[in-house]
């Protein structure tokens, strides 16, 4: 079992969940966070820390695809570990159905 991130997160964007992760298993994209399901050593502490409910066990149904999203994007964005604040409009997008459209693949800053 790992833990994935989903579609919420998504222009919302909370970092909580980075400065909790003990292995430091999170990856920044320009507008969501990913996990690397190879890092994760599934100790859950990340899944409550999110405001959005963005993350999931992988053992839900339906999340197949997002742990695809995860591993893929986890190989190419830089690490993150040090939280910084999400997007201003993050509170407008938390719960909005329909996000993926609005992914994009392009990295974040990361620690730097």
């Amino acid at each position: 079992m790992t833990y994935v991130v989903t579609e919420n997160c998504i222009k919302c964007k909370y970092m909580d969940c980075v400065e909790v992760c003990p292995v430091d298993c999170f990856y920044e994209g320009d507008n969501m966070l990913v996990i690397h399901p190879d890092e994760c050593i599934d100790c859950g502490v990340c899944e409550p820390e999110c405001p959005a409910d963005a993350i999931k066990a992988d053992t839900e149904k339906g999340l197949e695809s997002w742990l695809e999203l995860n591993a893929q994007y986890a190989k190419s964005w830089p690490n993150i570990t040090i939280k910084r604040d999400g997007p201003a409009d993050a509170k407008e997008w938390d719960g909005v159905e329909g996000k993926l459209q609005h992914f994009s693949s392009e990295p974040g800053q990361g620690d730097a």
